[in-house]
This record gives C-alpha cells, sequence and structure tokens, in this order.
C-alpha cells in the first residue's frame, strides 16, 4: 500500500520537530541548524557510490567538529519510501523509524560510529 507522498513527508516532519523539541537545549540548538531532506529513495548516482537502494538515511558533509572544513555542508536525508516500506505501511513504526532514523544520522553528524550508534539503540 503507498501512502501519498505529501503525507509522509507532513508526518516525517512532524516527528523530526517533535524529536528535536525533546532534545536537551544545547543539543537542539545545534540540530536544528542541520537541514534534513525527505526524498523517496536513493537515486542512481547515489547507488552507483555503493548507497543501498533500500537505505533509511544518509549523512553527508563535515561532521560537527570539522563543519567549516568541508566542502558541502552537512545535511540529513531521510528516505521516506524506504522508510514506509521498512515499516510495513505501519503509520506507528513509520514514525518511530522516522525518529530512529533521524537520531541515527544525527549521531553520524555528532561523531558517532556504527559501534556508537548501535550501543544506543540507534541501529
Amino acid at each position: 500500500m503507498n501512502r501519498p507522498w505529501e503525507k509522509l513527508c507532513e508526518q516525517a516532519l512532524a516527528e523530526v520537530e517533535a524529536t528535536l523539541a525533546a532534545m536537551p537545549a544545547p543539543l537542539r540548538s545545534r540540530a536544528e541548524k542541520l537541514p534534513v531532506l525527505f526524498e523517496r529513495r536513493p537515486d542512481p548516482a547515489l547507488q552507483a557510490d555503493g548507497i543501498a537502494a533500500d537505505t533509511l538515511g544518509l549523512f553527508s558533509g563535515a561532521g560537527f567538529v570539522d563543519e567549516n572544513e568541508g566542502p558541502l555542508p552537512p545535511q540529513i536525508v531521510l528516505y521516506l519510501q524506504n522508510i514506509w516500506d521498512f515499516a510495513e505501511t505501519n503509520g506507528k513504526h513509520f514514525r518511530d523509524e522516522v525518529r530512529t532514523t533521524f537520531l541515527h544520522e544525527l549521531g553520524h553528524y555528532l561523531g558517532l560510529d556504527e559501534d556508537d550508534l548501535l550501543a544506543r539503540g540507534l541501529e
């Protein structure tokens, strides 16, 4: 079952905003400056670069520590159609996975690696 794109974006934005609002003020002020984009799935160019077609999210750019040194500004992309499919078209699971994926990618921005994120339940 496909959900209309506008509805997925609306629900994802609400979840990202709620997640940001629940953060401690110092972290929230930093995280709010990081652009979060919504796309359906990774495009063919990203897939050719090794990003799996079913990837849920992606952080790109320089991390927080090196933010001013990278050639591209940091950003998070959430692949909403992939998250919807992963959540087996369940609205609550979708929102939960948007939150988890957003926090996972934010963790990369803050310098955490996959093991650090796994230890925090953000796999």
